[in-house]
């Protein structure tokens, strides 16, 4: 029997403790809104209860990689970290695996290979299709700031308008409620050039 409620305590617990304060994108509050979002699109996607718990269960992991401040790739440590915790929690090899791919879906570029991980890589990049588009990449600038503190607004906005460019949702969900969003928020990036 799997315990969510106490992992999710716990890794939550680790990740308000432990992630740098210069993780202003990639910060604890993220990982509970893609928890809440990998809920909400799983349901909408007509998932079973199991099929959600390991939906949050991969979201709640898929960042905790940066709790380890010198990895190049946090969501291999992420991997590595959900390896090590799972099964004190209930969960089977066979669970564990499709977490892993689930985490694997959220790399960019996207290529998530089943349901299960179309969810996650939407439930990670919805608000690119939300109102909060600003606001959220606002966070990301200065959270990129501190590792590249030269980067300009200009090279920020192109690297946002590349992305939108070329990032594509998964679910039936997001193309329908989240694309024409993202489409506006890319021509409003356009036309500030």
């Amino acid at each position: 029997m799997k315990n969510w409620d106490a992992l999710y305590t716990n890794v939550m617990g680790c990740l308000k403790e432990k992630l740098s304060p210069k993780l202003t994108y990639h910060h604890w509050k993220h990982t509970e809104h893609v928890v809440e979002m990998a809920e909400f699109i799983g349901h909408k996607e007509h998932c079973t209860e199991d099929e959600i718990i390991l939906i949050k269960t991969a979201a709640l992991f898929h960042d905790a990689g940066f709790v380890n401040p010198i990895t190049d790739n946090h969501e291999d440590e992420s991997i590595r970290y959900a390896q090590k915790r799972l099964p004190e929690y209930g969960y089977t090899k066979s669970d564990i695996e499709q977490i892993v791919g689930m985490i694997n879906a959220t790399k960019i570029p996207q290529n998530p290979q089943n349901k299960l991980e179309r969810i996650l890589a939407d439930a990670d990049l919805e608000y690119l299709g939300t109102d909060n588009f600003i606001y959220i990449g606002n966070k990301l600038y200065q959270e990129l700031k501190h590792e590249n503190p030269s980067l300009s607004t200009e090279e920020w906005n192109e690297i946002q308008i590349k992305f939108l460019e070329s990032h594509v949702f998964h679910t039936h969900y997001c193309l329908h409620h989240r694309a024409e969003k993202k489409a506006q928020n890319l021509q409003a990036l356009l036309h500030r050039k």
